[in-house]
This record gives C-alpha cells, structure tokens and sequence, in this order.
C-alpha cells in the first residue's frame, strides 16, 4: 500500500467520524456550520449530512477511483463555508474580527481544500468528459492547495494571537510548553505560506504531515480519551481532523502530477 493510499485512507476516516458525530448529536458539528441558522440545526438535514459523510469518506478511504467523490464534497464543504460560515462571521458574529473567531470556519475551508487535493491524486480520465459539472468542478482542483495552506498559515499565527491558551494543549509530560507553542507556531505559519507558494511542497508538506501526525498520537487522542463527550464531543472531533489533515499532507507530498495540476501558472512565468 503506498503513503498516497495511506493518506487517503485517514482523510476517508475523518469523513467517517465526523459523520458519525453527526448521527451521535443528531445536529451539524461546528465545523460544518455555526449556530447560525437555527432551522438548519437538529433536523433531518443533519442526519442526511451525516450519512453523505460516512458515505464520501468510505468511498474515498476504499474505491480505487473515487475522483469524482472527492469533487463533490470539496464543492459542498465550500458550499457551507460561503453560506453559513462566511455570512455568519461577515454579518451575524461580533468575533468577525477575531481570528479565533474564525477557528472552525478555516477548518471547513481545508476540508474543501483537502477534499480537491485528494480529487487531484486521482488519475485523471484519458477521454474528455462531456459532463459539464464535472468538467467545471475539475477546475477547483488547484485551489485545494491554497484553502489547506491558508487554514495552516492562520493557525500558525494563532499560535502567537493565544500563545497562553495554546500552552495549555502541551502534555503536561512535556517540558517547555511556550517553546513548543511558539516552534509549532512557526511551523504552521512557514508550511502554510510554503504550500501557497509551492516552495519545496514536498518535504514541507510531508514534515508537517508527521508534525501533525504526531500531535494526533501524542495530543489529540489522549484528550479525546480524557474528555470524549465535553462540548459535544470537540475533542473526538479534533482527533479526526487531525487525522484527516495528516492524510492531506501525505497525499499533497508524495503525489507528483498533484503537484504538476496544482501549481497554477501565469502568464510569462514558470511554475515550480
């Protein structure tokens, strides 16, 4: 099994977990929507989201073409980010201006990233579709890239704007939870200009994949153990999202011709 199927494989599993939250709470985790609006939440809608997830992820985890899978859930995660997130913080929120306000918001945006960069592992068809919602969802595809790096360069600067908080998260076993605040602060705020950028994609994103995985081992499990049903269940949330964005990274790292469609060219200018 390759690291690319690998990464696959814990995207899928995010999907999956998060869509049996969403079975567990009968309602939209705060990921995919904020409290905003109240006829979305716990109704049939959540229950039918929660199966398409459980759904996606397990096609996306098993199927050896799941390309077109991908593309739709990408385009529905970006979906609820411009109608519910986006208008919510824009228009509805007094924490429009506070980056932590935006937290979950970002999330929702790199799993529409992650989604798209998923879809671009995927081997592309030889013979031009003649689906025309296909054709132009595969033009999102280079945008995974940049909705993933986005959500980590902000969480990087996080990691300064609520250093005190972040501390926090630190396993006690470990010493010196500023520095490691700061260092992972860095290096979200570092990875996630580089993947914009396409500088060195590769080994960044493979670093932060096993920067990340690490956090989900050493963590994310541990407090998801610790404290599974607090805040409707946040920090079982957390480590699927951890997982799920580890696999991202994998797949962004290992994938050549990803990095080949995911660099998007200008005029008069090469591409890396």
């Amino acid at each position: 099994m390759t690291f690319i199927k690998i990464g696959r494989i814990f995207y899928g599993l995010c999907l999956i977990g998060l869509g049996f939250q969403q079975f567990q709470y009968g309602d939209f985790r705060p990921v995919f929507a904020p409290d905003w609006p109240g006829w979305l939440h716990h109704s049939v809608l959540a229950y039918i989201f929660g199966a398409a997830l459980v759904l996606a992820g397990g096609t996306i985890a098993l199927a050896k073409n799941a390309r077109k899978v991908a593309l739709i859930t990408a385009t529905v995660f970006l979906l609820f980010f411009l109608l519910f997130h986006f208008v919510f913080l824009s228009l509805v929120s007094p924490d429009k201006f506070s980056l932590g306000g935006w937290t979950n918001a970002l999330k929702e945006l790199a799993l529409s990233g992650g989604a798209l960069i998923v879809a671009g592992s995927y081997q592309q068809p030889n013979t031009v579709t003649n689906d025309s919602f296909f054709s132009w969802l595969e033009k999102l595809i280079p945008f995974g890239r940049f909705f993933f790096g986005f959500m980590l360069a902000c969480f990087g600067i996080d990691h300064f704007l609520y250093a005190q908080f972040v501390a926090t998260l630190v396993p006690s076993w470990i010493p010196g939870s500023m520095f490691w605040t700061y260092f992972a602060g860095i290096a979200l705020f570092g990875a996630g200009v580089a993947i914009i950028l396409n500088i060195r994609i590769k080994q960044v994103a493979m670093l932060t994949a096993i920067m990340i995985f690490v956090w989900f081992l050493v963590l994310h499990i541990p407090r998801g153990m610790a404290d599974p049903e607090g805040l409707k269940g946040n920090e079982i949330t957390s480590v699927f999202q951890a997982l799920g964005f580890a696999g991202v990274l994998l797949v962004l790292s290992l994938n050549t011709s990803e990095s080949r469609t995911l660099a998007v060219p200008f005029p008069n200018k090469s591409t890396s």
